[in-house]
């Protein structure tokens, strides 16, 4: 009778929910057992799935094991399943059978390219019994118990059909590569950071826009994911229309684990949903959009070529401060003593290279894979976030970037220019 792995908002009528935001993926607290957790969430996953503790200690119940498959080259790769837990979101969001997946490879773990501990997924059990609201403005997630308060909140929002196929939401959008629009039907992933996703081997005569790159894309259950990265002409979602948005398109090898729903083309990702406040109502089959001050953002691109993620925290000297007293002499003069010399040591970020894209500008200027970064135009990276040089590295083309790295314990310095690799040509 408990095991129905359903969410229920417990005596309030609507639960909100702050948020990180975090290269357009959002992140939530999640508490599991008593565990205070960070899960992302993603409209592209069906279960619950765990898949670090860092530090944290979690009780779980009911373990039988499983195995995964999913985006990546690699073959499936084994877990655990764990029912009859309880999860919490918030004081009022409550799941008393909670279902949870545990990914015992410790190599699939993002918490390293995101820059904050992320413990797991939380997906379609998170979205399948109630309406919300994303608002990716104010960082925050409403759930909505009161229907009524729902529908006045979305009046003035574009309304959607969307299905629900295998526990995820497809949306018919119009793709146009070049000049000619083709419905397409897209999986709405807000767990896919990028803009548009495309599969080719799924397309009747798909022709890559040129120019194209060959690129890292991401990272799946079952190993990396590799592809082409280019530009179309416009993407359209009913009245709204982007211009020269980035797309990548994984090979069919990384594909080929992938249960896909049928009629599929690609993904809606991110970096699109980021320019709307976006509700989803999975009961009654809709999604409504509306326009908030990020949707005439231009679609930047990672220009240097570099992949980067953050290997820990070290102990620095932050700063120091001198304590000065004056005393009177027995002549009447003022002496100044320092009474104190204090340090002040915090807990900073250690970056480095993950991977560097070949024929890039950053590795045509001598940049190599763990490459150790101390600073990046003049500023100490320890004194910035990954989301922050993230930033950088999608700036104004034609910036020059310098920086200063650390390969095998000599101290390199080096410069380059961040150049679009994939601008659209008509």
């Amino acid at each position: 009778m408990n095991a129905q792995n359903k969410f229920e908002i417990k005596n309030v009528n609507k639960v909100v929910i702050p948020f990180k935001l975090i290269n357009n993926l959002i992140f939530i607290p999640i508490n599991i057992n008593g565990a205070e957790l960070t899960f992302m969430l993603d409209s592209g996953v069906t279960e619950n799935t765990i898949f670090s503790l860092e530090d944290k200690e979690i009780k779980l119940s009911a373990m039988e094991k499983m195995r995964f498959s999913g985006l990546g080259g690699n073959r499936s790769i084994e877990g655990f399943k764990s029912d009859l837990n309880t999860g919490k979101i918030g004081k009022n969001f409550v799941n008393d059978s909670l279902m949870v997946y545990i990914i015992q490879d410790e190599e699939f773990n993002i918490s390293s390219h995101i820059g904050i501990p992320v413990n797991g997924f939380i997906g379609y059990h998170f979205f399948k019994d109630y309406p919300i609201i994303i608002d990716y403005s104010s960082k925050k997630i409403t759930v909505f118990k009161d229907r009524a308060l729902f529908e006045k909140k979305i009046k003035k929002f574009d309304d959607f059909t969307i299905s629900i196929e295998k526990s995820k939401p497809y949306i018919l959008a119009d793709v146009e590569m070049t000049s000619e629009r083709k419905a397409s039907k897209m999986l709405i992933d807000i767990g896919n950071s990028d803009a548009i996703w495309l599969f080719p081997a799924l397309i009747k005569d798909f022709v890559y826009n040129r120019p194209n790159i060959e690129d890292f894309l991401g990272r799946g259950f079952n190993g990396d994911i590799y592809g082409k990265r280019s530009r179309i002409h416009q993407l359209h979602l009913g009245n709204f229309k982007f211009e020269k948005p980035l797309t990548a398109m994984p090979d069919e090898f990384s594909i080929q684990h992938l249960n896909l729903a049928k009629d599929r083309k690609g993904s809606v990702g991110g970096e699109i949903m980021r320019r709307f406040t976006v509700a989803f109502d999975y009961p009654n089959g809709k999604l409504y959009l509306r326009k908030n001050k990020n949707y005439d953002d231009p679609f930047h691109f990672n220009m240097s070529g570099l992949d980067f993620k953050q290997d820990g925290l070290q102990w620095d000297k932050d700063y120091l401060t001198f304590r000065t007293q004056n005393e009177k002499s027995a002549s009447g003069e003022i002496q100044t003593f320092n009474s104190n010399l204090q340090y002040k040591f915090v807990l900073k970020p250690i970056f480095s290279l993950a991977g560097v894209r070949k024929d890039s500008p950053a590795d045509k200027a001598g940049l190599k894979k763990d490459d150790l970064l101390i600073t990046i135009n003049g500023k100490k990276t320890s004194d910035m976030t990954l989301n922050k040089i993230m930033e950088m590295m999608k700036s104004d083309e034609g910036k020059t970037i310098n920086m200063t790295i650390n390969r095998k314990g000599l101290e390199l310095k080096f410069s380059f220019t961040l150049e679009d690799p994939i601008p659209y040509q008509e």
